[in-house]
C-alpha cells in the first residue's frame, strides 16, 4: 500500500474508492431486487463478488486513513465521497431489511411445518378435558432439509 503523500494521489484514491462503493452498490441493488423475487440461489451466487469487493473497499479505506495530511488539500472531493457513503449506507440499510423479512418468512415456514409434522406424528388421545392433547414441544423430532431440491 503506497502512502498517500500529493494533492493528485489524494484525488486518485478517493476516485478509486467511489468506484469501488458504485460497484459494491450495484451488486447490493442486484441482490436486494432478487431476495425480494425470491430467487435466493440467484442472490447467494453474488457472494464473491461483494466480499471481493468488500475487501477492496477496505484496502481503499486503509489507504485514505493513513493519508489524511494529504486529504485535506482536497476537502470538496472528501464531501462528495461522504455523501457516496452516506448512499451507500441507506443503501445497505435497505437490504438489510429485505434480508431481515426473508428470513423471518423462512424461519415462519419451517417452524409451521416442524409443529405440523409433530402433530402428525403424535398419538390422536384426548385428554382429561375431553379435548385432543397437544404436542409437546420438548419431544419433537428434528427436522431434516434437502438443499438439493
Amino acid at each position: 500500500m503506497t502512502p498517500i503523500t500529493t494533492q493528485t494521489e489524494a484525488e486518485q484514491a478517493i476516485d478509486e474508492l467511489t468506484l469501488l462503493i458504485e460497484k459494491l452498490s450495484a451488486v447490493i441493488e442486484q441482490e436486494t431486487a432478487l431476495v425480494r423475487a425470491g430467487k435466493l440461489r440467484a442472490a447467494i451466487a453474488l457472494e464473491a463478488s461483494k466480499s471481493q469487493l468488500a475487501g477492496q473497499i477496505f484496502v481503499a479505506g486503509e489507504r485514505l486513513k493513513a493519508g489524511t495530511k494529504a486529504l485535506g488539500t482536497v476537502p470538496a472531493r472528501c464531501k462528495e465521497l461522504a455523501k457516496v457513503q452516506d448512499g451507500f449506507h441507506a443503501l445497505l440499510q435497505k437490504n438489510m431489511v429485505v434480508l431481515a423479512t426473508a428470513h423471518a418468512v423462512s424461519e415462519g415456514i419451517m417452524r409451521r411445518l416442524s409443529g405440523d409434522l409433530a402433530r402428525k406424528a403424535m398419538p390422536q388421545v384426548y385428554g382429561s378435558s375431553g379435548r385432543a392433547a397437544a404436542p409437546n414441544p420438548r419431544h419433537g423430532r428434528p427436522l431434516a432439509v434437502s438443499r438439493s431440491l
